[in-house]
Formats: structure tokens, sequence, C-alpha cells
């Protein structure tokens, strides 16, 4: 079953884009819908107040928050954690947590977007 569900994931329609100037608690809901996980932003090592945007979050952070940048980011199930972790660190300077659907428990690096959703670790 776990080689059909990662097929299924690589095929699947679902796409999370971002675009900078969203708040974080909008990115963050948009995420769940999409992948049924929680994503939590960090301002240092501090989760960050999800009413800020992208270029907000700049403002408190020493880390240069790339909230101008002209790049969408875009995720599909088939994305390993780690690697939408770093997307999210590459494209805006932005240090995520993959979590799970209640928020508590980061989900291994190793595993992809679907797999977490499907809970598979």
């Amino acid at each position: 079953m776990g080689l059909f569900n990662n097929l299924k994931d690589r095929f699947n329609k679902a796409e999370f884009t971002v675009a900078p100037n969203k708040k974080l608690k909008t990115i963050s809901k948009e995420f769940m819908d999409t992948f049924d996980l929680t994503l939590a932003f960090y301002k240092g090592s501090v989760l960050a107040d999800g009413d800020l945007t992208l270029n907000q979050l700049n403002q408190k952070t020493t880390k240069e928050v790339k909230a101008k940048s002209d790049v969408a980011l875009k995720i599909k199930g088939s994305t390993k954690v780690g690697d939408c972790e770093k997307m999210f660190d590459e494209t805006f300077g932005v240090k995520v947590q993959v979590k799970d659907k209640e928020g508590k428990i980061c989900v291994p690096n190793g595993i992809t977007l679907g797999q977490a959703a499907r809970k598979e670790y």
C-alpha cells in the first residue's frame, strides 16, 4: 500500500503555493488544508506570531527574511519534509517546522508530506 500511496502523492494535483505577502497564520491554514499537517514558523527559536506577514517577520528577526522574493514556493505531497523546510529557508529565509495535525510532534525529515499526513512514521 505504501508504494501506491507514494505514487499517488507524485500525481496528486494538490499543490501548496506560498506568496511572500501572506500572513503566517494564512500560510499555516492553507498548509493544513492541503496536507493535514501543521506548519510552524519561528522567529529565532521562538514561535512567530501568526498575525505577522513574512515582511513583518523580517523586521523582528536578525536573519534576513526574503519577503520580497519573486519566487512563488510550490510544494507537493511527494516533497520530503526536510526539503520542504529547507525550501522555506532558502526561498524566504524563514525557519519552519512541519508537525503533526495537532501541532505537537515534529515529523521526521526523511519522509514525504504525503507519508506524514498518513502518519506513516
